[in-house]
């Protein structure tokens, strides 16, 4: 047998599963670097230094050989909170995704509307909140570069929604309508809709909306999905598989490539928790799983979103938020799921064998996520489920041991803790200082035992892994200048080999992909990145600079740079 395809002449990095970091691979325990590696078949047959016998003999007349020229092979990346259907829809609609400000905002929606002057709808997404007072657009500005149509545009984070004036008329919202449970309805101070629908209260208008054809939802997702493997990614979770806020369920979308061979990546389907429906969605969610099984796409996992966003007071927080004077309120955020029903709902799930992947920003709704795995332990015994806990902004310092102690991984969105204009202008005044110093404890939950597994919420932010991990190691954003480069609490920074290590084998052990990738070895799949330098050489910040040239899955390139 020869192989396929032989890297030569690199740094290669595999993970060290005790220590939950990426190292130097080596050939034998005691044996020098690795710099080479073999593969044939799809999976990775040798690892070794240059001349190595092993992957000498394994060189054939048609093998391809990569000379690597002292680059770093990885294990892919893989993404363990991303939404790529989404993005993939917002892509080829009306796409604020990567406006610098909201003049470039307003024009790429002046452009989109007027280039389809017979569209009924103008629909997208990717506006940020710190470009408006308080973080609440406006329907007249909206107006006046759509021509007064229909318009509904999801913000980066999809926790809100900005409405034109002829959007909330044909949703029937005014003065009278009352606020959803789940959502708030921003208003002017006669009470009218401001154009501003926070979390559910978005549902009342995105219900609207004239859904995207498959055909077009396809062609979003494998536009994502060429997307996130230019960045290394060759695995991920999709956080959101079913209804959300008007968005259409994409699982017969990743049923469609999966069975077509059109899905490249290996992905796991979060199916949506209706949190209007209770426990009697249970039945649904059993069927949802046997049918979404095909090729590489499973769906094993059941997403809770347990509360909102700080930036607009949805968060569930223990102690109430301050106002704009520092004083104390009265809110203390939601609980989309009431915390004695959670610990129901996700015993119940876990006795099914379902991972839960929960969303929790505030500090009470990360203990209410914890208490509900605590119970389900109580009520099941251990198993093997893996239950996550993605984002963790906010966590009382009692409950960080816990994660260790209960088994459940902290899914980390590393590229948001930095100081930027929604931390700084739409976070931090209305948590005060004692809660600012309790924000993405990523060096506290390592320390305590806790397995970290890492993810970018794209399209939320940025989907390349390397510019998160650049936060998580410098705690300030690529490029950072004035107050936003001095780190954001900087003791609670990662190592390099630790952030890189949970951006492949922490996010791989999430997808219950540890035992075929997220480590280079012999008899693992050949899912690999090669980056355009080591980043182990170069100086910390300059990790952000760092280009992925080539991605593989099994073996098969989906992602080839030009200067490769």
């Amino acid at each position: 047998m020869h192989a396929d395809l032989v890297f030569t002449g690199g740094h290669v990095y595999t993970a060290d599963q005790a220590r939950r970091r990426l190292v130097p691979a080596a050939a034998a325990q005691s044996g020098p670097p690795a710099s080479a590696v073999a593969v044939a078949g799809g999976k990775i047959v040798a690892v070794g230094p240059d001349g190595d016998p092993q992957i000498r003999d394994l060189t054939g007349p048609a093998t391809q050989i990569i000379d690597l020229r002292g680059r770093a092979l990885l294990p892919g990346f893989q993404d363990a909170h991303v939404h790529p259907a989404f993005a993939g829809v917002t892509m080829i609609g009306c796409n604020l995704i990567g406006a610098a400000t909201l003049a470039e905002a307003l024009a790429r929606i002046r452009s989109y509307a007027d280039s389809r002057p017979g569209l009924p709808w103008i629909a997208g997404a990717g506006w940020r909140m710190e470009w408006f007072p308080g973080g609440t657009p406006g329907r007249e500005l909206l107006d006046q570069v759509t021509g007064g149509r229909p318009a509904f545009l999801l913000n980066r984070d999809a926790h809100g929604a900005w409405a034109s004036t002829r959007a909330l008329e044909l949703a029937g919202i005014d003065a009278r309508t009352p606020d959803p449970p789940d959502g708030r309805i921003e208003r002017d101070s006669d009470g009218s809709p401001q154009g501003s629908l926070h979390e559910g209260a978005a549902t009342l208008v995105g219900r609207h909306v004239p859904p995207v054809s498959v055909a077009d939802r396809l062609a979003g997702l494998l536009l994502a999905q060429a997307h996130l493997h230019a960045r290394g990614i060759t695995a991920w979770q999709d956080a959101i598989v079913g209804d959300y806020l008007g968005s259409a369920d994409p699982l017969p979308v990743y049923l469609a490539a999966a069975r077509s061979g059109q899905l490249t990546a290996r992905v796991e389907g979060a199916l949506w928790w209706d949190r209007h429906r209770g426990g009697d969605q249970l039945a649904d969610l059993l069927g949802r799983r046997e049918e979404g099984q095909a090729g590489r796409f499973r769906a094993n996992t059941v997403k809770i979103m347990q509360d909102g966003v700080a930036e607009n007071f949805t968060a569930g927080m223990i102690e109430p938020y301050h106002d704009a004077c520092g004083c104390q309120t009265a809110n203390r955020g939601l609980s989309y799921v009431d915390a004695a029903e959670l610990r129901d709902v996700v015993t119940r799930l876990d006795a099914d064998r379902f991972q839960v992947h929960f969303h929790a920003i505030g500090d009470r709704a990360v203990r209410e996520s914890l208490d509900a795995v605590e119970a389900a332990r109580a009520a099941n015994g251990a198993n093997d489920h893996r239950h996550h806990i993605a984002h963790l902004q906010l966590m009382h310092p009692e409950d960080v041991p816990r994660f260790a102690a209960l088994g459940v991984t902290a899914n980390m969105q590393a590229l948001w803790a930095a100081h930027e204009p929604q931390m700084d202008d739409l976070t931090i005044p209305f948590i005060g200082p004692e809660r600012t110093a309790r924000q993405y404890l990523f060096g506290d939950l390592l320390r305590s035992g806790a397995r970290l597994a890492a993810g970018s919420d794209w399209a939320v932010s940025s989907a390349n892994p390397l510019r998160a991990i650049h936060v998580a190691v410098n705690r300030a954003l690529p490029g950072a200048s004035g107050g936003e480069a001095e780190p954001f609490l900087p003791e609670q920074g990662l190592s390099l080999a630790e952030a890189l290590g949970a951006y492949t084998a922490g996010s791989a052990y999430v997808n219950h992909l540890d035992g075929e990738t997220g480590a280079i070895e012999p008899g693992m799949l050949a899912d690999l990145t090669v980056l355009d330098r080591d980043p182990f050489d170069a100086p910390p910040g300059e990790i952000a600079a760092t280009r992925v040239l080539l991605t593989c899955v099994e073996g098969e390139r989906v992602y080839t740079a030009d200067d490769l």
